[in-house]
């Protein structure tokens, strides 16, 4: 039998550490083709590139990368079987990305969007991140048993999970929610050599509220996070409210 086959993606680009140390441990039980960015797409969120033109570079055998986003990595392969990928995937993979993926980072981050892509398209995915200070060999063999673990389920459906690797090197995993992280959202204005005002987005400053059996506090304790997230953003308790809104029409 053929071995399983694994899209590998990021998004902090093709030659990062992390996708190179996953890539080699998912090799020990897997076929693995990698199609990652150019260039780092920290969050590029699920951004496709519509209006420029993309060149896809290949570096090696199964080692592609795309001038894009994430999302256009994983698009790219999913739609040129035969170029890219020798045949559909088993699994689309994203990461080992340098720094976690807690919360609401799931809608900023490229790395779930990479996993995201693929589980639009019916595949098992995951979004692998890890703390900054992780033994990033130890993360990816845990991530390597994970993968195996969600191709184990046989379920047809698919699956999109995010996975967050707290520092450290040996951890217990916990099927988590997603949590409240809290940055400072401040917009720092300044001028350049010429004068021109310019700005940057985003403080530094970070928190994480308490909220039980969130991955924010799974990763607070020490324990690698797992958390299923949805495909579908409908949110029937919110109905009512829609209907209410539309019935309001009739009297403006």
């Amino acid at each position: 039998m053929a071995r399983p086959l694994v899209l590998l993606c990021n998004d902090d680009g093709y030659r990062a550490p992390g996708i190179l140390a996953l890539g080699s441990s998912l090799r020990e039980w897997a076929e693995v083709v990698i199609c990652a960015p150019e260039h780092e797409q920290s969050a590029a969120s699920h951004a496709l590139s519509l209006h420029r033109p993309l060149r896809l570079s290949e570096h090696g055998s199964g080692v592609f990368s795309v001038d894009g986003t994430p999302a256009d990595c994983v698009y790219v392969a999913l739609h040129t079987i035969g170029r890219v990928l020798p045949r559909r995937p088993d699994l689309v993979a994203s990461g080992l990305n340098r720094g976690a993926n807690l919360g609401l980072d799931v809608f900023y981050s490229g790395t779930v969007a990479a996993a995201r892509e693929g589980a639009l398209r019916g595949i098992v995915s995951l979004a692998l991140s890890a703390a900054v200070e992780v033994d990033v060999q130890a993360a990816v063999r845990y991530s390597s048993r994970i993968a195996r673990a969600a191709l184990a389920r046989g379920s047809p459906a698919p699956l999109l999970l995010n996975v967050n690797f707290p520092a450290g090197s040996d951890w217990p995993a916990r099927a988590t929610r997603l949590g409240n992280r809290v940055y400072g959202d401040d917009v720092w204005f300044r001028h350049d050599p010429q004068g021109k005002e310019y700005l940057w987005i985003g403080g530094p400053s970070m928190a994480h509220r308490p909220l039980s059996g969130s991955d924010t506090e799974a990763f607070d304790q020490g324990v690698v996070g797992v958390t299923p997230l949805a495909l579908d953003l409908w949110a029937p308790h919110e109905q009512g409210r829609a209907e209410e809104v539309v019935a309001l029409l009739a009297e403006l």
